[in-house]
């Protein structure tokens, strides 16, 4: 393969002058731009886009940082990410963190070494401390779940509003007895989520259970079964389950017609996020969808202008209730 020294010899100019013709730069002259061109052509020569933009400070490259791939809801929000970065001439590089400080320090020095150009973190676990160092000095937006008054700016859902409009649904069906399956609330959404439940519940004059609120330390199918089986040993079970997640909510459907009962007719059941499998259960899933791909997009353009040196704002995006068989029947 061709280097830069042969073009250079072949033309007969020096090796500055083939590096100014790659860079687009105005002070070659049309004659030596010729001669450097047809040395191109001749050898087939192909310049290294890696040292270009190391050359220009810049690896086109950009982070996403998600906790794990397996969760159908960050796929679909890369996909918006991804469909930005590509028509702005932008790589992507997942990094799947599984929620270890060792892993997220792997990726943050892609960024201190210029390897990377910015991060769009997604990972609600991530070392929130380390992050705002980061961003004083490089390009990093949050998505999905965002660190209040960190200064990063991000882009998400008013999770409170969603949460309790779903809860709601559940309580003008005439459930008194309604229950939630959330995360761990030492992340922002699971909190904002809770706060979400508790006031539909409180504000129309239903008794709080605490035996009512199951945590799971993570969002996966077999989580959601796990809880619902607590649910469902209670003397006096719950008649409705509003689940933080889909996946969640799945596999309470799953646990319920395990134990031989019947969505909606004995337990209603409510997700968040609407995933595409939400509307393969059976029954179909009532859901908070969430503009996952429009959420990938945006951040992405956020991102870009950020690495640009401009200021952006954070989003808040509209979600909508999608009232399915779970609860209606």
């Amino acid at each position: 393969m061709a280097n830069i020294q042969q073009v250079a010899k072949l033309a007969g100019v020096s090796v500055a002058t083939v590096s100014r013709v790659l860079n687009g730069q105005s002070t070659v002259s049309a004659k030596t731009r010729f001669k450097v061109q047809e040395a191109i052509e001749q050898l087939n020569y192909e310049p290294s886009m890696l040292g270009r933009n190391l050359r220009n400070s810049e690896s086109r490259m950009l982070l996403i940082l998600i906790p794990a791939i397996t969760n159908p809801f960050y796929s679909e929000v890369i996909k918006g990410i991804e469909h930005i970065a590509i028509s702005s001439n932008y790589n992507i590089l997942l990094c799947e963190t599984d929620s270890s400080p060792e892993r997220e320090n792997i990726y943050f020095d892609l960024v201190r070494t210029k390897m990377a150009d910015g991060i769009i973190s997604m990972d609600p676990a991530v070392n929130t401390e380390t992050l705002k160092v980061l961003a004083k000095k490089h390009a990093i937006i949050q998505c999905s779940e965002y660190t209040p008054d960190s200064g990063i700016p991000y882009v998400t859902i008013d999770n409170e509003k969603a949460s309790y409009q779903a809860v709601k649904h559940l309580i003008q069906l005439g459930h008194k007895a309604v229950a939630i399956i959330n995360s761990d609330e030492k992340y922002l959404y699971a909190r904002q989520r809770m706060m979400g439940y508790k006031r539909a519940i409180i504000e129309h004059g239903l008794e709080l259970n605490e035996s009512y609120i199951i945590h799971t330390q993570q969002l996966g199918f077999e989580h959601g079964q796990q809880a619902m089986r607590k649910l469902l040993s209670l003397k006096e079970r719950p008649t409705a389950v509003f689940a933080v997640s889909d996946l969640l909510a799945i596999g309470a459907l799953k646990e319920i017609n395990s134990q031989g009962l019947l969505v909606p007719n004995d337990i209603a059941v409510a997700g968040f996020d609407k995933i595409d499998f939400s509307n393969m259960t059976n029954p179909t899933l009532t859901t908070v969808a969430q503009p996952m791909y429009k959420m990938g997009t945006i951040a992405a353009e956020m991102l870009i202008a950020k690495i640009k040196g401009q200021e952006v704002e954070d989003v808040i995006l509209d979600h909508e209730l999608v009232i399915r068989q779970s609860t209606l029947g």
